[in-house]
């Protein structure tokens, strides 16, 4: 379960996020590739820019439901 308590910093500001959970697999950059990014000195993705239209909203969920490690959390904002 991600815990927005835990996120990145690197994460730009809006519901979704990556939590320190994440294992750098790149399966959310693969999956939304605008808008995950990897921190290739830390070893971990971010969200690089939230969604802005139900297209690429979708494509943040499918993101997140991709994760192995739950790493990737929307709070709803």
């Amino acid at each position: 379960m991600p815990d927005k308590k835990n996120k990145y910093e690197d994460n730009k500001p809006g519901k979704y996020y990556v939590d320190k959970e994440c294992i750098a697999c790149d399966a959310c950059v693969l999956a939304a590739p605008d808008h995950f990014s990897m921190n290739e000195d830390d070893g971990h993705a971010f969200v690089a820019i939230q969604p802005s239209s139900p297209e690429e909203e979708e494509l943040c969920v499918e993101a997140m439901e991709g994760c192995p490690v739950e790493a990737i959390g929307n709070d709803g904002e």
